[in-house]
């Protein structure tokens, strides 16, 4: 099937200019039966970004941080989500270097075998965010200070893990960020553990 041709945009209004922006669009959409249909969108202007997974394959352990979500607490769930580090590439960075400054500023390491593991959309119905994951190793000796930017509202909590306890945290409804998960699952396949479930044995 043809994905390639895109709506006509005939308008653009931007409802909130906060943060970043949230604008509503009015589009003529050609529907694949050929018919015209004009639609409205509002679409949270909020990418790209970047997030990585350092592992240290040594000790078999990766390192996460834990932060409050409002959308989290909005829903009932516990507002604290555990998370693989994330950031906003900011205006002149490319994904690499946006992903070690952040690196930096939240969990206090340098990354080391920095590798590219997918691009993808975190909720293109409502999101224009582009995510670029990525796995790193980390050196536990060096790592120091941590725990995000104050001044930006940040009060991150690093977490050190086993990688079969991250794992298992993912069965047990522990961790339930969609960019999270899907490194933790993209690691062990890169580690030979094979495409196994949340809750199901793990190798020994």
């Amino acid at each position: 099937m043809d994905g390639q041709h895109g709506a006509e945009i005939l308008a653009v209004e931007t409802l909130s200019q906060n943060w970043r922006p949230l604008r509503k669009y009015r589009l003529a959409y050609r529907r694949r039966d050929g018919r015209l249909q004009t639609l409205e969108r509002e679409v949270y202007c909020n990418g790209p970004g970047a997030a990585v997974l350092p592992h240290d394959p040594g000790r078999r352990t990766v390192l996460l941080i834990r932060q409050y979500r409002l959308p989290a607490q909005l829903n009932g769930d516990p507002p604290r989500l555990i998370e693989a580090c994330a950031g906003y590439v900011e205006p002149g960075e490319d994904p690499e270097e946006a992903i070690r400054r952040e690196a930096e500023q939240e969990l206090g390491c340098g990354l080391r075998d920095l590798r590219r593991a997918f691009t993808l959309y975190t909720s293109p119905g409502a999101c224009a965010e582009k995510l670029h994951l990525f796995l790193a190793r980390y050196d536990p000796a060096g790592r120091r200070g941590g725990g995000g930017l104050p001044q930006e509202g940040e009060d991150i909590e690093v977490l050190e893990l086993p990688l079969e306890h991250a794992w298992s945290l993912v069965a047990s409804g522990g961790i339930m960020d969609a960019k999270t998960v899907l490194l933790l699952q993209h690691l062990r396949l890169a580690l030979g553990e094979g495409p196994c479930r949340a809750g199901e044995a793990e190798p020994s």
